[in-house]
């Protein structure tokens, strides 16, 4: 391997590091990917929302092999107090189509599966193999990486940083700067096991029909962040995401701020009885738009969440990390097939095909949502979820009360949290900020 020569070398078999890889050995790159896990997905083991469109762009006829969990039906959006929730659920039977929209997926057995088709296509995948640096030559272009074998060099035209969050290939060198606390989350999962009539009896399933539950609120302890639950065949995925920077000023400890999630009235019952068999913990990118750092230079290029391409407020990251990848590879192919070398000009081909993709139109939409988020988490993860609980309470309960005095003490209860123009003062920068 340290004489031969690739046309590319992609560090990283995520989502996004196998849309690269594949997109390149179908048009007939040499291509050369390296993994530090035992496997592709070895390091995880959690379970995750798969998006059909962006793979059956790469891969059409994925359903028919791909090891899919459950193809979701319904929705649920919580605000969350610490007795209570208040929700929006969205089923659809529409969403029982031939072909649906989206599923639930375990990683390790995704990921490997992923991988297989890269290998069908062509391309060489080296496992139990880290990328220590990136080579350069006199005049700076990246021409390869050192790996930690015994010294082993290996050479390529273009190298695809598909490393994810954490990887340091790209900030060793300064393409990119490290992630700010304030710009990752840690996320903290368990896998819970169950009978599959009991999942689907406990949230009114009937065959490979999928529910997904999001909540945000007091649950963070007021801390930017979200609780979630997926269902899969047999087992369920809970978990809970906060931002670094709030972690690291409140000194809580993510596994008790899972645990309390798990706990919670609303969520205890639906995990009672199961299993606990797998736990993780990873980053996630949640800068958004400001947050994406150079996305290609002489002989390289990055992508998925290395590149910080996920979108916070709507929950979306495996779509942007193939979507980013795929079109990375695209470009690179058709670099290769006009001639052109890999250096900045012609990368910036990748660039712009992001540019005219939802990847970036998405993020710009919602650029400010996360700045808006953490300079305002204790109105909009404590208050606001304590208003809108009593506020529900207060509707519901029949104690005599006249209605009126009723509606006169929430609007009262909500003034004297935020007052009349801090009430305004919200909405209308929560609108900005979404639009």
């Amino acid at each position: 391997m340290r004489n031969e020569k690739f046309d590319a070398i992609v560090v990283g078999a995520g989502m996004s590091g196998n849309a690269a890889a594949y997109a390149m050995a179908v048009r007939g790159l040499k291509v050369l990917q390296l993994e530090r896990g035992e496997y592709p997905g070895s390091k995880n083991v959690q379970g995750a929302i798969l998006y059909a469109d962006a793979l059956e762009k790469i891969i059409p006829d994925f359903r028919d092999d791909a090891p899919l969990e459950r193809h979701l039906v319904e929705q649920r959006f919580w605000i969350m107090d610490g007795t209570s929730h208040t929700g929006m659920h969205y089923r659809s039977d529409d969403f029982n189509e031939r072909t649906p929209n989206r599923y639930t997926i375990i990683r390790a057995q995704f990921d490997r599966w992923f991988s297989a088709k890269v290998r069908e296509a062509g391309c060489i995948v080296l496992c139990e193999t880290t990328a220590t640096r990136l080579i350069k030559d006199w005049s700076g272009n990246v021409t390869g990486v050192y790996t930690d074998r015994a010294g082993d060099t290996i050479h390529a035209d273009v190298v695809v940083l598909a490393e994810g969050v954490t990887g340091f290939l790209g900030t060793r060198r300064h393409l990119r700067e490290t992630p700010k606390p304030d710009s990752v989350a840690l996320a903290v999962k368990e896998m819970h096991f169950l009978p599959e009539d009991i999942i689907a009896e406990r949230f009114g399933l009937t065959g490979d029909e999928g529910c997904v539950i999001e909540a945000g609120g007091t649950i963070s302890r007021g801390i930017p962040g979200l609780g979630f639950l997926y269902t899969n065949k047999e087992s369920i995925s809970i978990g809970i995401g906060c931002l670094v920077s709030g972690l690291a000023a409140t000194m809580e400890k993510p596994y008790d701020v899972l645990d309390a999630f798990k706990h919670h009235p609303s969520i205890r019952p639906l995990i009672a009885g199961s299993e606990v068999k797998e736990y993780a913990a990873h980053l996630i990118p949640e800068g958004g738009f400001t947050a994406i750092p150079p996305l290609f230079g002489n002989g390289w290029v990055v992508v998925g969440d290395a590149a910080q391409l996920n979108n916070a407020a709507h929950r979306e990251g495996s779509n942007l990390a193939m979507t980013s990848g795929y079109l990375a590879g695209r470009a690179i192919a058709d670099i290769k097939d006009r001639g052109g070398s890999m250096v900045k000009d012609n990368l910036s081909l990748y660039k712009r095909m992001l540019d005219e993709s939802f990847v970036i139109k998405d993020l710009m939409k919602h650029k400010d949502i996360p700045r808006f988020l953490h300079a305002n988490c204790q109105s909009f993860f404590v208050t606001y979820p304590k208003l809108i609980s009593q506020a529900a309470q207060c509707f519901v309960r029949v104690d005599g009360t006249s209605k009126l005095d009723k509606e006169k003490a929430t609007s009262a209860a909500f003034f004297k949290a935020r007052s009349g123009w801090g009430l305004i003062s919200d909405a209308v920068r929560l609108a900005r900020a979404w639009r």
